[in-house]
């Protein structure tokens, strides 16, 4: 194989933005050769654009019996990820697919199963942030033990701002029986996905949500974290769509240093000794801040994801998001909605069945 052959699944607005990234021969070692959608509009729009170069599905296990495609690019409401992941499974198919991996985690463990059973498949996940260099240089920083210890993250991810006008375009938004929740697995997934992949998995979360608050909309518009880590270490999250002038703000302090990340710069603080062996009563560390140059490459970062998930399975290039890392950041945010409906803390890993059950009353008594 010297070109991968893509299908997909969904015309929203990520499936029309790949769909022009592959026409576009932005992918150089890829082809678009099929689209699945079904809304007969959007693919009567895609046919008279593209024309006949291209396969045109309503039905996804019709596209997953196409012989001409290898991969699949999964880009449909999220209730729907897990199922289509494990189809493409069944028909052979690599797959990437959209953030979140899933709504809860019960039936994402399943699909995780199955991809283990498939060691060949290249399997991923869009966390398109990964991809940011000033991210990249956070995680390599605290891996290599450049912050010493950590104890305390604290990020502030509020720049999220949806009207209400947002919700009123899409009949399922903002419901828990079709959307699966609000601004923690909308958006601010990309933040918790960072947040984990470079600090590590809580233990314990408290969390707490704001349901409706300034939108006419069931899922929370707000949602706050706090997470204890096995090694004392502490977290909170923030994120909301209700302000105006949002902050992204992501800061943390270990025993050595400091690093904060707002405003697409990143800034290091270094101690001369590690905190805890400091043999003065009085006097603080010194410190001074460490110079970091980087150049951020927002606009690329679908593109990056795209073809690096093309390179895994020509080349065997390592994912930058294998799609069995798509549970942790859902095995946060299942827990901040079950902690906030328990009015308790909720240990990781989570009780799958548990918050599965509390979901569903939820969507049962949807008034949408």
């Amino acid at each position: 194989m010297n070109k991968v052959r893509l299908g997909i699944i969904g015309l929203g607005t990520m499936g029309q933005k790949y769909a022009e990234m592959l026409v576009q021969q932005k992918i150089e070692q890829a082809q678009l050769v099929a689209i699945c959608s079904s809304t007969p509009q959007k693919l009567e729009k895609m046919r008279k654009k593209h024309g006949e170069s291209l396969r045109y599905y309503e039905e996804e296990e019709k596209l997953f019996l196409d012989s001409t495609v290898d991969a699949v690019l999964i880009t449909t409401p999220h209730y729907s990820h897990p199922q289509l992941a494990q189809e493409a499974i069944n028909a052979n198919k690599h797959f990437l697919c959209e953030k979140p991996i899933g709504v809860y985690t019960k039936n994402v463990v399943t699909l995780d199963e199955k991809i283990k059973e498939h060691p060949a498949l290249s399997c991923a996940i869009v966390f398109n942030q990964r991809t940011q260099p000033i991210y990249i240089k956070a995680k390599e920083l605290v891996d290599q033990g450049a912050l010493g210890e950590i104890r305390r993250s604290n990020w502030i991810s509020t720049n999220w701002y949806r009207s209400q006008e947002y919700y009123d375009a899409v009949s399922w938004r903002g419901s828990w029986k079709e959307d699966g929740g609000g601004v923690l697995l909308n958006q601010a997934v990309h933040q918790l996905d960072l947040w984990q992949w470079i600090c590590g998995m809580p233990q314990r979360i408290y969390g707490h949500i704001y349901p409706n608050k300034l939108r006419n909309i069931e899922v929370e518009t707000e949602g706050t974290i706090y997470a204890e880590y096995k090694n004392g270490a502490t977290g909170f999250f923030t994120a909301a769509t209700t302000e105006a002038m949002g902050t992204n703000r992501f800061e943390i302090v270990g025993s050595t240093g400091k690093l904060v990340i707002e405003n697409e710069q990143l800034h290091l603080w270094k101690m001369i000794q590690d905190e805890t062996f400091w043999p003065h009563s009085k006097d603080t560390p010194s410190y001074e801040e460490v110079p970091i140059d980087l150049i951020n490459e927002k606009d690329q970062q679908h593109q990056k994801v795209l073809e690096n998930f093309v390179q895994a399975i020509l080349f065997d290039e390592p994912l930058l998001a294998p799609a069995t890392e798509g549970i942790k950041s859902l095995s946060i945010i299942n827990a901040t909605y079950l902690s906030s409906w328990l009015d308790k803390g909720v240990d990781l890993p989570l009780d799958s069945q548990l918050y599965f059950e509390e979901l569903t009353k939820k969507s049962n008594d949807a008034c949408f």
